[in-house]
This record gives structure tokens, C-alpha cells and sequence, in this order.
């Protein structure tokens, strides 16, 4: 997965952190709409994601305020999706909304 390119701070990310039920059930076909339904949403910076075999995932989804993620949180097709989350793709999951002051990182010169 590449990384999101992100404005410098300060911004908001919305952290999701979930546990899957077995079994795709109709999930990547709606994550991906989701993301894509998201890139759409004014206020949407950019987004990364992983999941382990296990199940486990996180999703770290960037904003550029408050007010663009409780739009987000609103939107009828995303409440759609998170209805169906609940009842059939997590068995567990937590949300965690902080702003960013500080990003840094580093990569290694390819070649």
C-alpha cells in the first residue's frame, strides 16, 4: 500500500481499527467503493490501510478538519456501510479521531 501525501500538519486523522468476521461477504467490494465515495468528500486528504491475515486491520483516514469528518460520519451511503460493518463484517472495532501537529519520516534512496 502506498503511503498518503499529506499536507504539512496540522490536519485530522480518523483511526479505524477492526477485528473481521470470516467469510468477504460483499466487504472488499464495499471498502473499495467506500475509498473511493471518501477521495470524493471535500476536506479528504488521503487515506492508508493494512490488514493481517488474521483479520486485523487499520485504517488511518485523513482531514483536513472537524467539520469535513462529521460530514463523513453523515454521509447515507457511508452510514449504509457502516450499518452492514456491524452487523456482518467486524467483530470488533474502535474509532479514534485525533488532530496531527507533527509528521515526519523517512525512506531509503532507491538504486
Amino acid at each position: 500500500m502506498p503511503f498518503a501525501k499529506l499536507p504539512a500538519p496540522p490536519y485530522y486523522v480518523v483511526c479505524f481499527s477492526s477485528a473481521r468476521t470470516d467469510g468477504d461477504n460483499g466487504y472488499g467490494e464495499m471498502a473499495e467503493a467506500m475509498e473511493e465515495l471518501a477521495r470524493k468528500q471535500p476536506g479528504f486528504l488521503g487515506v492508508e490501510s493494512a490488514r493481517g491475515a488474521d483479520g486485523f486491520g487499520i485504517t488511518n483516514a485523513y482531514w483536513s478538519d472537524e467539520d469535513s469528518i462529521r460530514a463523513w460520519k453523515r454521509n447515507v451511503d457511508h452510514l449504509a456501510a457502516q450499518k452492514q460493518g456491524r452487523a456482518e463484517w467486524y467483530s470488533h472495532y474502535e474509532v479514534r479521531v485525533a488532530r496531527v501537529e507533527r509528521a515526519y519520516g523517512s525512506s531509503k534512496a532507491e538504486g
